[in-house]
């Protein structure tokens, strides 16, 4: 504890100089912009300045605290568009349309975006407290997880999937099958055959993320307020000065407590992320709060559990990057790629031989957490006055971003048709009251289910006997059968008390 301690106080006096301490409060800053645009996400948004924050000649220790600071800068922006507009500003984000999106049409957009700056800042920096004591023995820990752990990770996120959103199970499953089906087209990575292309070039690299979320989401909400102002069924939104309330954070207390810890442990393990760990802490919530039927229409818990668990990934993310030189995730890959640019070897050796950079980039994580709380609660009322845009003009608004993102991204004329394609599809879920959010994380979780379930059977020679060998996977499987099995049961133990 004391080497935490010295380390810590060794760390802000590198974080605090007044120029590492400027580029935190402009990472911030600028991640929250880039956020902010649909589909853009913090892994774009690291890797379009990491170029520019080496050609300026910085430091390595100030270099990583902007990165660091335009990383969990751009978590929270995702959130101002998936609040706002129903656009999810990257895979982390979709959960928080389920509630926050609802909160803003009727009114309460300032209290929707208020409470997620503080679920995300109280997420963020318990991530950040259990990454200084936690950090090396947790990432030694996450670093046993076999392809055939991974396998059961996904499996319980799926089956969290079972009673996550709407009212019937049925067409939460396909949906997710759907997305799985999205998932599995292009060129098979084990065989290279082409997989459900059709002879279409543009797609046998697979459907790019990005495509999705935006075709899905922003694309299918333009043709749905197109649809409501041909028939003369589009209201104005009400817009009042609505912010977070002591009520609400006694409400969500424990959501954010439960959500931070979830969010954390998921981020560590390598390749999971965001999307992961906000799923599963929404799906916790959902079976675990009294009165839980009202999630995802506009509850408060419903938005403050995946918003502190993508913000507490994000940081357990950064975990086994620093102490094991292994990436959490796509923007902590990138963040490792700029240690290794400026000739830094990541690893338990880095906090003896470069402590300037470990602790000086954990101690800026403390200051950017506050900073992006500071900066982002005063813009709350200016974010929400977004909606008082006739939606004449916000119907054109959405359009242009959603063009934009994407091809500033992917630069395919292609992908432009694929997301009114996707647009017009997502539009009919709609219709039929399907939820897109199983769509999203079936295509998310389906390749990492895929490329881990290959693994294993490689490394045991096709032996199927190999997903239920170690005490993890059982663990897994056995809390996703509960998942399943347990609302099942507690249901029908209430209709013979009913019926009495």
């Amino acid at each position: 504890m004391d080497s935490v301690i010295s380390g810590l106080s060794a760390g802000f006096s590198v974080a605090l100089q007044p120029f590492n301490f400027f580029l935190v409060l402009a990472g911030c800053f600028a991640g929250t912009l880039i956020g902010a645009l649909p589909g853009i996400g913090p892994i774009n948004g690291v890797a379009i300045l990491l170029p520019i924050a080496y050609g300026l000649g910085f430091p390595p220790e100030s270099a990583l605290i902007l990165l660091a600071g335009i990383y969990y800068g751009a978590e929270y922006g995702g959130r101002i568009s998936s609040i706002l507009l129903n656009v999810p500003g990257d895979a982390g984000a979709v959960m928080t349309t389920l509630d926050g999106n609802p909160m803003a049409k009727r009114g309460e957009a300032g209290r929707a975006l208020s409470l997620s700056a503080v679920a995300s800042f109280i997420g963020g920096t318990f991530a950040v407290i259990l990454m200084s004591v936690f950090g090396p023995l947790l990432a030694s820990y996450a670093v046993t997880f076999s392809p055939s752990d991974y396998v059961a990770l996904m499996v319980f996120a799926f089956a969290s999937l079972a009673s996550l959103v709407g009212s019937n199970p049925v067409k939460t499953l396909l949906a997710a099958l759907m997305g799985l089906m999205l998932a599995s087209i292009g060129i098979d990575a084990n065989t290279g055959v082409p997989r459900y292309t059709f002879g279409i070039p543009d797609i046998l690299a697979g459907i790019d993320f990005l495509v999705v979320v935006i075709g899905l989401f922003g694309m299918a909400e333009l043709i749905h307020l197109v649809e409501q102002q041909i028939t003369g069924r589009l209201k104005p939104l009400a817009i009042d000065k609505s912010f977070v309330s002591w009520a609400d954070l006694a409400m969500t207390k424990w959501t954010i407590l439960r959500s931070s810890i979830i969010g954390f442990f998921i981020g560590i393990l390598p390749g999971t992320g965001a999307s992961v760990a906000s799923a599963v802490a929404y799906g916790t919530e959902k079976r675990v709060a009294k009165n839980s039927e009202t999630l995802g229409t506009g509850d408060p818990r419903g938005l403050a559990a995946p918003e502190a668990a993508n913000n507490a990934a994000a940081g357990g993310a950064m975990v086994p990057m620093l102490t094991l030189g292994i990436p959490g995730s796509g923007t902590t890959a990138i963040l490792l790629g700029a240690l290794l640019l400026f000739n830094v070897a990541p690893g338990p050796l880095m906090f003896e031989q470069r402590p300037e950079i470990a602790w000086g980039l954990i101690a800026s994580m403390y200051i950017g957490n506050l900073a992006l709380l500071v900066i982002n609660l005063p813009l709350v009322g200016l974010f929400a006055r977004m909606l008082t845009i006739p939606q004449q003009y916000l119907t054109p608004l959405i359009a242009v971003l959603a063009f934009i993102g994407v091809y500033s991204v992917v630069s395919n004329p292609h992908d432009l048709y694929m997301i009114t394609l996707l647009g017009v599809f997502g539009w009919i879920l709609r219709k039929l009251q399907f939820s897109l959010a199983p769509v999203i994380l079936g295509f998310v979780l389906g390749s990492l289910f895929e490329n881990n379930l290959r693994r294993a059977l490689s490394i045991s020679a096709g032996d199927w006997g190999i997903l239920l060998q170690s005490w993890n996977s059982i663990i897994l499987y056995a809390l996703a059968t509960a998942v399943v099995v347990l609302p099942v049961w507690a249901a029908r133990r209430r209709r013979p008390a009913q019926g009495r």
